[in-house]
């Protein structure tokens, strides 16, 4: 599934090609593509019309844009991307492609809006925007603007409120909202795997599975360590190298494994190839040369050298069957 830097290319997308557009018609084919706007996709579309695009947000993993309805109301979209969605700005007398679940067309008649989804597992529904209450409780990232390679200004999930529907979800480590010492406080206190808590959208967002064996390969941890095991010294360098993998990614358009995931001008991005562990089963270890393994994690699979990221003893004991392992 995209993770954040590939939301973050679409939404650069959007930004560049349908903000400050009203939208004249939208149109969703199939129930499945507008199930989580409860009242269906009729009525989806016809709260859609006349709206005035004013901003594409994401936070994490989650995307929006921010709508104001012909009668001044604000409110959000929220797109789920899923497995395999791609948001597409096309002519209007272009092809339909094949697996294509929504249209949009603005009044201006430029370039349309299309949703394809093959796998069918993304999806939009309409959100009342409320006060981002994380954003309220938010002191520091521990970076400065200057450095920082997500423009979330004016991009920044709270600038205009969140979606009601994405309250729960914590701020990302690029975020000025984001309180590293608070997410480190947090960390400490959790007797689980370290990678587990990486992947809890509700401590920090933006990291999926891709990202976290990256970061976790930088600092020398395996992903089964204690969270709570780790100081805080540690758990701030891996924070840091998530943010710098995710940013490094994002200079390349995000990370392409097949044709599903792609930017709003169907270009993939090709981060794949800059990967030093994520899918590498079986290669040499950059820095040590080692085989990389290959083991099971929560339904998928996790990348880590065997040398310099020597599993837990507690977790080898109880190694699930059929790890591949190298040495």
């Amino acid at each position: 599934m995209p993770e954040l830097p590939e939301v973050e290319v679409v939404r650069r997308g959007l930004e560049d090609h349908v903000v400050g557009r009203r939208i004249e018609k939208a149109l969703f084919t199939g129930a499945r593509v507008a199930r989580r706007h409860l009242p269906g996709p009729v009525d989806l579309a016809d709260r859609l019309r006349g709206n005035l695009v004013h901003g594409a947000r994401r936070r994490g993993k989650y995307l929006w844009l921010v709508l104001e309805a012909p009668d001044g109301h604000r409110q959000g979209l929220v797109i789920h991307l899923g497995m395999s969605g791609q948001l597409l700005v096309e002519a209007p007398a272009a092809p339909r492609q094949s697996h294509l679940h929504a249209t949009f067309d603005f009044a201006d008649g430029g370039s349309q809006l299309r949703f394809v989804d093959q796998r069918t597992f993304g999806g939009m529904a309409l959100a009342d925007l409320v006060p981002d209450v994380r954003a309220a409780g938010g002191r520091t990232t521990g970076v400065g603007v200057a450095d920082n390679p997500f423009p979330n200004i004016p991009g920044a999930a709270g600038s205009c409120g969140v979606p009601e529907s994405i309250t729960q979800i914590a701020p990302d480590p690029f975020e000025p909202a984001f309180d590293q010492a608070a997410v480190i406080e947090r960390l400490r206190a959790r007797h689980t795997a370290i990678k587990r808590c990486l992947l809890d959208q509700g401590l920090l967002s933006g990291i999926g599975n891709i990202y976290a064996d990256e970061a976790l390969w930088r600092v020398r941890v395996h992903g089964e360590r204690e969270a709570a095991a780790m100081s805080k010294p540690a758990l701030g360098r891996l924070i840091e190298q998530a943010r710098a993998v995710m940013g490094e990614a994002l200079g390349q358009g995000g990370t392409s494994f097949d044709a599903l995931y792609v930017d709003v001008n169907g270009a993939s991005g090709y981060f794949e190839r800059a990967l030093d562990v994520y899918g590498r089963e079986g290669c040499p270890c950059r820095r040590c040369g080692t085989r990389i393994r290959r083991e099971a994690f929560m339904n998928r699979s996790s990348y880590s050298c065997p040398r310099c990221q020597p599993r837990p003893r507690a977790a080898s004991r109880r190694s699930a069957p059929g790890t591949a392992e190298y040495s």
